[in-house]
């Protein structure tokens, strides 16, 4: 049996992610309250009943007691010998914001007492506990919701090896860091072609990019040193029985620079390494 627990921010995706688990054989339900987690497992695992796949989505309007006490359950159902993954969907309050204010829908925690804003900080303070222990963090703030499906079909569906599933993205810091970034490399010391008028219509994808990177120096021994880290801790990592990775390749606007290497490591890697997984997340 398969159980994937579903959690994030309110305006994060959740629902996209349960129709889409739904959508794809998995038994889902909503909002369950967490204290009965333990129990659900164990009747879903039971033969009778026949589901091998369960969705269930746990979220701020559980019981703050029960979310308190989420690791000890999860606990229980994993020491069951339970296959259980924790997918966590972020956005930024900025996002979340604007999502609440275009769709006008109420945010579970507001109230006579509570701003927008304050109920959105209060919620990441419940969610914590699940937050600590999640397997898999998506950061939808720059997603939609079609790009959140296919991004969801490659970490979660598209492989049943036992081997990690490891994205590699781009991005430019001056969009922010992608908070569900394991490991973050920032390589905005690199010549920046983006100053090069007859370069900056191109991206890191396109040869004439790759070709003035290539030859320069200062990027070959960054790519090196970040090649081998990756090539000597990734095993590790997977060996430390962790299901997803996310590390985040990063430059100014996340064209250029970020984007070569990202290619460059997901083209080099993937000849030991199986599951690898690439973003440009700030590419139009």
């Amino acid at each position: 049996m398969r159980l994937v627990v579903v959690s994030g921010r309110s305006g994060s995706g959740k629902s996209t992610a349960l129709h889409l688990l739904e959508d794809n054989g998995f038994y889902c339900i909503d909002n369950l309250p967490a204290g009965l987690l333990p129990e659900l497992a164990r009747q879903a695992n039971n033969t009778d009943l026949s589901l091998p796949k369960v969705a269930i989505s746990i979220d701020a309007r559980n019981l703050p007691s029960d979310l308190e006490r989420f690791p000890e359950l999860l606990k229980q159902v994993r020491d069951a010998g339970i296959h259980c993954d924790v997918l966590f969907l972020a956005a930024t309050d900025e996002v979340l914001i604007k999502r609440f204010s275009e769709t006008r829908r109420k945010h579970p925690l507001t109230d006579g007492n509570l701003s927008l804003g304050e109920a959105i900080a209060a919620e990441l303070k419940l969610l914590e506990p699940i937050i600590d222990l999640a397997s898999l963090k998506i950061d939808t703030s720059h997603l939609t919701l079609y790009q959140l499906r296919d991004l969801l079909k490659q970490r979660l569906l598209s492989s049943q090896s036992n081997s990690p599933s490891i994205l590699i993205q781009s991005f430019g810091f001056k969009r922010g860091v992608p908070v569900d970034a394991d490991l973050v490399f920032d390589v905005r010391c690199l010549p920046n072609p983006y100053w090069k008028p007859d370069l900056r219509p191109f991206s890191g994808k396109d040869q004439q990019i790759r070709d003035y990177l290539d030859a320069e120096p200062d990027v070959q021994d960054m790519y090196q040193d970040i090649f081998h880290f990756l090539q000597k801790w990734l095993p590790r990592y997977a060996a430390g029985e962790r299901s997803y990775m996310s590390i985040g390749i990063g430059c100014t606007g996340g064209h250029h620079r970020s984007v070569y290497i990202a290619e460059r490591l997901v083209r080099e890697l993937s000849v030991h390494s199986s599951n690898l997984l690439i973003r440009h997340r700030d590419l139009p």
